[in-house]
């Protein structure tokens, strides 16, 4: 196998192995066995998961992370369309380039934010990692009358951004939701983190011993994927 492939492979695994939290001895194996190692890696952790297209485009984005835009932006400037912009702010998230992820969002939506609820909630999302609070009130104000506002992401995030411009009452409110069993596992360990912050350290070791009870239920890859907030979960529990 060429050079070239086996260090793309490797660098796939590993970055795949990262991204879902699995066992550590998955890197010895990639690293120091480079063709074996990967091959058993994805044959065992990728293949049964993922089917073979995603990984094909998951393994050009870690080589080339730019080609995905580049060639979306090619599209928007052959056909600038309401969706190609919004494939390009996906591809500009998914490179974690927030800002310019937005400005596409913006630009397609151009100020109507009536148009695509979802859209509004992708742009909630990079406002929220880039630290814009009141934009992202602003947004959550614009679909919180949705039915699927209440115990989303958006509605969390929501909660954030009110605590950040000091609403308390109304950021506490809106963060709850989010706690709902088997699932929303990170969410749940920062409102936790919330209310123990506020006084409210019953309320928060609840959630924190809920987390902990379903986690022994989880199946291999969740394990997988949450073990790190998991181990958080833990190490707060202990403290409280």
């Amino acid at each position: 196998m060429p050079y070239f492939l086996i260090i793309a492979l490797q660098a796939f695994c590993i970055y795949h192995a990262i991204k879902n939290r699995n066992e550590y001895y998955w890197y010895f194996l990639i690293l120091f066995l480079p063709v074996i190692g990967s091959i058993i890696y994805l044959v065992t952790q990728v293949f049964n998961k993922k089917d073979l297209d995603v990984v094909q485009n998951e393994i050009v984005s870690v080589i080339n992370p730019t080609k995905k835009v580049n060639d979306l932006r090619k599209q928007v400037e052959f056909a600038d369309t309401f969706q190609n912009r919004i494939y390009l702010g996906d591809a500009f998230y998914e490179m974690g380039d927030y800002n310019s992820g937005i400005g596409e969002y913006e630009i397609a939506l151009k100020g109507n934010y009536n148009q695509d609820a979802g859209v509004v909630k992708k742009l909630l999302e990079g406002y929220h990692q880039t630290n814009q609070f009141d934009k992202v009130i602003f947004c959550a104000e614009q679909i919180n009358s949705r039915s699927d506002f209440r115990g989303s992401r958006s509605q969390f995030l929501y909660g954030l951004a009110l605590e950040e411009k000091g609403r308390s009452k109304e950021a506490e409110e809106n963060l709850k939701p989010i706690d709902q069993r088997y699932s929303n596992y990170k969410e749940r360990y920062t409102l936790a983190q919330f209310l123990d912050k506020k006084g409210k350290t019953a309320e928060a070791k609840n959630i924190l011993e809920e987390i902990i009870l379903e986690s022994q239920h989880m199946s291999k890859p969740n394990r997988n994927k949450y073990r790190g907030v998991v181990n958080d979960v833990k190490k707060l529990a202990s403290s409280l």
